[in-house]
């Protein structure tokens, strides 16, 4: 089996359920359940045989030994992490706690057990470690893509948390062997994204009629890669990729923050019309400290090693992610606190 951390949040639980699907080997699946952490991602597969749901802190030593004497994974996938730009601004302490420390406990639990194994147990074991894209900082308009050898630049608490993290990642496998496996992802999208994320935000303000908040002009530059792709690339680097090794993937779709949600509301028009365009409700706010401008993925290198290449196009996975939204209203209202409104509010409520 394999231990998968965080799993109950967006991309962990998308990659939860891919994996079930697809495979018939069980999945422990470890998460705090913060804020963004949520089991009603995951009822399809609570009572299943093939999945054990486990609350827990990646950086509670004790749980992790004791998970993995247990259950003597053949793999780990680490979703673990605080991982929204806003908060961490307004927050970081959270993001240091979970993103740096934690990240340490579960390589120092992961690499004693590893030091366990004996004969292909051993050599077969992979730590994968999911990681972002904003490590490298930001670009400009014409600068090249993101490859793996772009130097670490990050600008916010958030991206320097994940930046440490993979530095320990790395560290582990240069220093002790320990065969671990790094990805950094560009923007992801797509089913049962937490709505203080762009895409879900811009759907559920629409259907509400509520001002749609973009970040100063709107320009800012992202590579858009659509959930599904993520989680088919993880698999990919888990079964074939090369330990000590960082794999980029991206969805090679760069927008603006304003193409995407003129799409949204296009797509809304269609799908729900209303009296007025849903482009009326965009209003440009004040810009977030620190935003950085672009980020763009070349992801090559994991298509040219492992054969990987993204299979929707933006055009596709924006389409299934607005009509995923608009079929699971019952998962919409059940994120939809009050605690989250207020946080909405604090956050997008200056207007520039």
């Amino acid at each position: 089996m394999i231990l998968v951390t965080g799993g109950a949040g967006f991309i962990g639980a998308n990659f939860v359920l891919d994996w079930l699907q697809i495979h018939s080997e069980p999945i422990i699946n470890l998460d705090k359940l913060t804020y963004a952490g949520n089991l009603h991602n995951l009822a399809s597969v609570m009572n299943g045989a093939g999945h054990h749901f486990v609350q827990g802190d990646i950086g509670d030593s004790s749980l992790v030994k004791e998970l993995l004497a247990k259950h003597r994974p053949r793999a780990i996938v680490n979703f673990a992490a605080e991982s929204h730009v806003d908060r961490s601004i307004h927050g970081p302490e959270d993001f240091i706690q979970t993103n740096v420390v934690g990240t340490f406990h579960l390589l120092a639990a992961t690499r004693e057990y590893w030091e366990s194994l004996t004969g292909t147990e051993k050599t077969a074991f992979r730590f994968l470690h999911v990681s972002t894209d904003e490590v490298y900082g930001s670009l400009n308009a014409n600068d090249p893509p993101f490859t793996e050898t772009t130097p670490y630049a990050p600008n916010s608490p958030y991206s320097a948390s994940k930046a440490a993290s993979d530095h320990l990642v790395r560290a582990w496998h240069h220093t002790y062997g320990l065969p671990v496996l790094t990805t950094n992802c560009s923007n992801n999208y797509g089913p049962w994204q937490f709505p203080e994320k762009l895409i879900p935000l811009m759907i559920l303000n629409a259907l509400k009629g509520e001002p749609l908040p973009i970040y100063g002009d709107g320009l800012n530059v992202r590579d858009w890669l659509y959930v599904g792709d993520h989680c088919s690339a993880i698999r990919t680097v888990l079964e074939n990729g090369t330990p000590g090794e960082v794999y980029n993937i991206g969805g090679w779709n760069e927008k603006t923050n304003l193409e995407v949600v003129h799409t949204l509301c296009t797509i809304l028009d269609q799908a729900c019309p209303s009296s007025a365009p849903h482009a009326n409700l965009i209003q440009h706010i004040r810009d977030r400290a620190g935003h950085d401008r672009r980020y763009a993925i070349d992801a090559r290198k994991i298509e040219r090693e492992l054969g990987w290449r993204p299979q929707e196009s933006f055009e596709t996975g924006i389409r299934k992610t607005v009509d995923w939204y608009l079929n699971n209203q019952d998962w919409i209202n059940n994120i939809l606190s009050g605690d989250y409104r207020q946080w909405v509010s604090r956050h997008y409520g200056s207007a520039a």
